[in-house]
């Protein structure tokens, strides 16, 4: 849905609807070349702007994948202080290949870890460096055609499905609708926990799936949040008051969350991908400060809270937790799911076996 002030946009958005378009032709058309490699290749994306939950989706498939074969990631990493191509190490930071890998990095240091502008470069220089590895993970790279991913995952937020919106500017898609029929997969993010089969069966036939996709839905679950420096969890009680630090593209799940666990919390929102400075740092212990109540704590999400390690030296006696989230998949087809991504990787290597 539009906000009435988007309505303006429109004219623009048809024009940056046919430019996708023209492109997209060029590419089916072979005018523009992909390139196809003969390795296992996942690709994470979708067609909007903001956050349908690719990181954690991103982070599912490391956890799935990465007992039993040798996984990368490889993500753009947005924001990053640096350009080319590197591979994340003991001494990499958030400033270096983004906050988003460096989460990756961080959470799972046996895991390759790679960040580049252009996969078509980026692909065959980790294949070089890490010749071991068996799947790489494209981290929010649908819309980039240049390289043909062997498995395509698309996330759309179930309040917002790409069905029901528009391209940019007057909407939030970067990418056409028709687009969503090269997905091999449509994850439906971010639905209610009591969601129907009928709402299930009305969603389904408004994706309306071609017989060669696949369409799963996801709810948001929240972890124990944990302290970011000394990792001890936290179980959030009614009456803690809570700062939120906050810097992602949409924040509206978490602050429903919050709204069913305390009774109120104060709220510092950033922009999506915020490079914290010392003013800010200022700002939250401030207001951190003026919160009266005993029982408080300062909540982050995972994302920012990379960005926010480097003050560890002014930030490490405050009660500062982080509060991780993952996909839970509904309808008990996280097996489906979990099957098909297993069997796709799979079948480049026939002789391994994988246990669950």
């Amino acid at each position: 849905m539009l906000k009435s002030f988007r309505y303006l946009l429109i004219p623009v958005s048809i024009v940056y609807g046919l430019i996708i378009l023209l492109r997209n032709w060029l590419y089916d058309k072979k005018y523009i070349n992909s390139a196809t490699f003969n390795f296992p290749i996942i690709c994470i994306g979708n067609l909007a702007v903001g956050g349908t939950g690719k990181t954690p989706m991103t982070e599912y498939l490391v956890r799935l994948l990465k007992n039993n074969f040798k996984t990368a990631t490889l993500s753009r990493g947005y924001k990053r202080k640096t350009i080319g191509f590197a591979i994340a190490n003991e001494t990499t930071t958030a400033l270096e290949i983004g906050d988003e890998p460096m989460q990756f990095h961080q959470k799972f240091p046996d895991v390759t870890v790679a960040v580049g502008e252009e996969r078509l470069v980026a692909i065959p220089q980790l294949l070089h460096d890490r010749p071991d590895t068996e799947v790489i993970i494209l981290d929010d790279a649908f819309q980039h055609r240049q390289v043909n991913a062997g498995l395509n995952i698309i996330l759309t937020d179930y309040k917002n499905l790409y069905t029901r919106d528009f391209m940019l500017p007057a909407g939030d898609l970067r990418d056409v609708k028709l687009s969503a029929k090269r997905a091999d997969i449509i994850v439906i993010t971010k639905c209610k926990p009591d969601l129907s089969v009928a709402e299930k069966n009305e969603l389904l036939k408004e994706i309306n799936p071609s017989d060669k996709q696949t369409v799963f839905f996801t709810k948001i679950t929240y972890g124990l949040p944990y302290h970011l420096f000394n990792k001890s969890t936290i179980d959030i009680k009614q009456d803690t008051d809570i700062l939120l630090i906050c810097g992602i593209a949409n924040p509206k799940p978490l602050k429903e969350f919050l709204n069913t666990k305390v009774n109120t919390y104060d709220m510092l929102r950033y922009a999506d991908h915020h490079i914290f400075d010392i003013d800010d740092l200022e700002d939250i212990q401030s207001q951190f400060k003026k919160i009266t109540s005993v029982n408080k704590l300062i909540l982050t999400t995972e994302k920012d809270a990379v960005r926010l390690e480097k003050f560890e030296a002014q930030l490490k006696n405050f009660p500062l937790y982080v509060l991780p989230i993952t996909h839970t998949f509904l309808f008990n087809e996280a097996d489906a799911f979990n099957n098909r991504v297993i069997d796709f990787v799979g079948s480049f290597k026939p002789y391994v076996t994988f246990e669950i």
